[in-house]
């Protein structure tokens, strides 16, 4: 299962809820952060980005806003340089969903995805589309995938660290991705209690455990529209 939107969507807080839930049934969820867990050369990424586009760092808070300056930055060479980061991304993304298939654990989750990454291009570019293919092809595809739509103005307020432009031009490129590869559950705006309802809803009506756990198993089965965990331990 993956969670992507833009910043400020609730993201974390919907992972938080959902993992809690699932622990206090007596179930083992891991949770796998993009950013720290699967992205290469992140400090590299970070300094140099710092360094050349003069944005600050760490992570913005209501009352403590900050301006970063990294993935709104837009140019032809950053789209470029993007796509090879992305691409090895990837990669490590592949690996890293086939070592956690193998786990015992019930189920996977996904603070961000490939799909946060994917949307930082011009998709309105056909080679950037037919990149976007490819790597939809690379890596494996969750069996549920959430986009958290969100009011830029709200997430904003929740986490002050981009030009509101670019929150209204990021929000719209991740229809735009859903639209493109498919796949994709947009979970509306709303308040909070009403999309981990809706999330909760739709996750347990896709899902169900196997009785014991089903630890050799995987642990985990889909609803007719998904197949087994285990199923793709061959990817």
């Amino acid at each position: 299962m993956s969670f992507s939107g833009i910043d400020g969507a609730g993201k974390g807080t919907q992972i938080k809820a959902l993992c809690t839930w699932l622990k206090e049934d007596g179930r083992q969820v891991l949770v796998i952060r993009f950013w720290d867990d699967i992205a290469r050369l992140t400090k590299l990424r970070e300094s140099t980005g710092h360094r050349l586009f003069k944005g600050d760092s760490g992570i913005g808070a209501p009352g403590m806003p900050i301006n970063r300056r990294d993935k709104n930055v837009k140019s032809s060479l950053m789209t470029g340089v993007r796509m090879i980061l992305y691409f090895v991304d990837a990669l490590s993304l592949r690996a890293a969903v086939r070592k956690a298939l193998r786990s015992d654990v019930d189920l996977v989750i996904f603070d961000r995805y490939i799909y946060d990454e994917l949307a930082n291009l011009p998709l309105h570019n056909p080679a950037i589309r037919m990149y976007v293919h490819l790597i939809n092809k690379l890596v494996p595809k969750p069996q549920i995938s959430y986009f958290l739509d969100a009011d830029p103005v709200l997430a904003r307020e929740r986490k002050p660290e981009y030009p509101l432009e670019f929150l209204y031009i990021n929000r719209q490129s991740f229809l735009d991705l859903g639209d493109l590869i498919g796949g994709i559950t947009v979970i509306p705006p709303m308040p909070i209690q009403e999309v981990k309802r809706a999330i909760f809803r739709h996750a347990f009506d896709k899902i169900s455990f196997r009785a014991g756990h089903g630890r050799s198993n995987g642990g985990l089965t889909l609803g007719a529209e998904g197949v087994q965990l285990a199923g793709l331990d061959g990817i």
